[in-house]
């Protein structure tokens, strides 16, 4: 049979256990931190590509506009 550690060696190893599981929650509250604030990125990003898109329309439109403009004025 194999003999049971010291009983300091026992609060020792409690103590790191009780560490490491601290360390590991804190870990996963991180974690969970940063997948929230990607995915709200993500949204923002996508947001941001829709506005970009949505202006990219209205300039070509006012450049059609500009274009019409300019070829209706009468040459000098």
């Amino acid at each position: 049979m194999t003999p049971s550690p010291a009983p300091d060696k026992m609060a020792a190893m409690e103590a790191d256990l009780a560490q490491l599981e601290q360390k590991l929650v804190t870990l996963i509250a991180h974690t969970r931190a940063l997948r929230a604030a990607n995915e709200d990125l993500r949204a923002k990003l996508a947001q941001a590509g829709e506005r970009e898109r949505a202006l990219e329309v209205r300039m070509r439109a006012a450049r059609e506009r500009l274009d019409a403009l300019l070829a209706r004025m009468p040459a000098e």
